[in-house]
């Protein structure tokens, strides 16, 4: 059977060598030739790194690498089958449907039986549904593939747990400036000649591919075409380049990146971070309605009753939003942002409430006790229902000190304000109306 997805075709198979070899982009001209060459991924390549000791225990397992896109893993993928002397074959899983993954699975076979094996790399693997993802299993389990799949997105969230535990994940990591600048100067050195900007304008190019290695050689190749009689200045540059959008899925994992980020910025009293993370939502797209609900969240989980005027603060910025609309209406949101950022921050009334959830759970089938049991009907007088109740309003200082959880139940303590915010004035009445009740149910 002929093998549809090998990338290296041998013997008649392989096609005529071509008079003049076509050109090819810089990006696959730089492609490194081994795994030392790779940049901006020695913590998983050196020689303690997970891949570095897989490679030097001659022990390779199945792989997830997890990264953002640029930053090697189909070079990665493929170095690893020259190290260990196995096929590679390359499919991606949104052109691939089940009748061609038959066709690789029954190539890798044929491999195999003739002593040779085969690394399959799936290159957005986490578009597989489960049902596909499954189907690699029984082929992992007896040899006839090692599994190196590549995702952008959590593979904790997009893989299912049978594939996951026949595998390792390897988190491989955006090119930091440091990274970028010397695949600039490597692309410099394959083109023979510097490129035509001026040190500034360098570093805005490197900003410019935000992280992502290929875009990079990609701006470069459009700038060394460039004929220009003196260095670019950033101004130039960026009349020329269109700024690369920023990565943003507002359904993927930047999604749950950001909105945890500004989160915790809020928590943190940090009203710059946190108005940097909100807009780096607003520049990726993000729906501004999103954002409201989110922060209302906030105001609720992390300042609570420390500042009651906090959700009212958010709810104002929500309708403001609603009745201006975008972009005026997102200036509300950020200011609601801002004075979240600067309250006094309390979680005490979410850590009551979810307290109070677990005691009602266990102990939901307690009645309550009778005396604050209405008593509509003859019958329920007789049973006790209200009898002893005590009027509040009628006793000293509007208090009666009654116990009103079940009668077989010990009293908890759910809410404990802490001496932040308004809460300081209700930590003063829990401890008030506490000295009450245990001095008129003691007496």
């Amino acid at each position: 059977m002929s093998d549809l997805f090998d990338t290296a075709p041998s013997g008649s198979d392989r096609p005529a060598a071509p008079e003049a070899e076509a050109p090819r982009p810089l990006a696959d001209r730089l492609r490194p030739k081994t795994l030392s060459e790779v940049i901006g991924q020695e913590k998983v390549l050196a020689p303690d790194g997970p891949l570095g000791a897989m490679l030097a225990g001659h022990s390779l397992s199945s792989l997830i690498l997890w990264g953002p896109p640029g930053v090697g893993k189909t070079t990665i993928a493929r170095l690893l089958a020259a190290e260990t002397d196995l096929a590679f074959v390359q499919i991606s899983a949104i052109f691939t449907g089940v009748p061609e993954l038959r066709k690789v699975f029954e190539a890798a076979k044929m491999r195999r039986a003739n002593g040779k094996g085969t690394l399959l790399f799936v290159d957005e693997i986490h578009r597989f549904n489960k049902a596909q993802q499954d189907g690699f299993l029984p082929h992992m389990e007896d040899g006839t593939i090692l599994l190196v799949g590549a995702t952008t997105e959590n593979p904790s969230f997009e893989l299912n747990a049978a594939l996951l535990s026949r595998s390792q994940v390897i988190v491989l990591e955006r090119l930091g400036l440091a990274d970028l600048e010397r695949l600039a100067q490597r692309a410099e050195k394959e083109v023979g000649r510097a490129m035509p900007l001026t040190g500034p304008a360098r570093e805005q190019l490197l900003e410019m591919a935000d992280g992502d290695g290929r875009a990079l050689l990609n701006l470069i190749e459009q700038v060394m075409a460039w004929k220009v009689s003196a260095n670019l200045d950033p101004q130039a540059l960026a009349a020329r380049l269109m700024r690369r959008a920023a990565k943003y899925d507002k359904s993927g994992d930047e999604h749950y990146n950001l909105i945890s980020a500004l989160h915790k910025s809020v928590r943190g009293s940090d009203p710059d971070a946190a108005l940097y993370w909100f807009a780096r939502m607003l520049e990726g797209g993000e729906d501004p309605r999103y954002l409201a609900r989110r922060i209302t969240r906030m105001a609720v989980e992390d300042i609570g009753l420390a500042d009651p005027q906090a959700q009212a603060q958010c709810l104002d910025a929500w309708q403001t939003y609603e009745r201006l609309g975008s972009p005026e209406g997102e200036l509300a949101l950020a200011q609601a942002v801002t004075y979240l950022a600067l309250a006094p921050k309390s979680n005490a009334a979410y850590v009551a409430y979810k307290a109070a959830r677990a005691e009602a759970r266990r102990t939901g089938s307690e009645p309550p006790p009778k005396h604050i049991l209405n008593a509509p009907t003859k019958m329920m007088q007789e049973q006790g229902y209200g009898a002893g109740y005590a009027y509040d309003h009628d006793a000293e200082d509007g208090f009666s000190g009654q116990n009103y959880f079940p009668e077989t139940m010990k009293r908890p303590l759910f809410y404990a304000p802490p001496e932040r915010g308004y809460e300081r004035e209700l930590k003063k009445r829990v401890e008030y109306f506490a000295r009450l009740r245990a001095k008129r149910q003691g007496g």
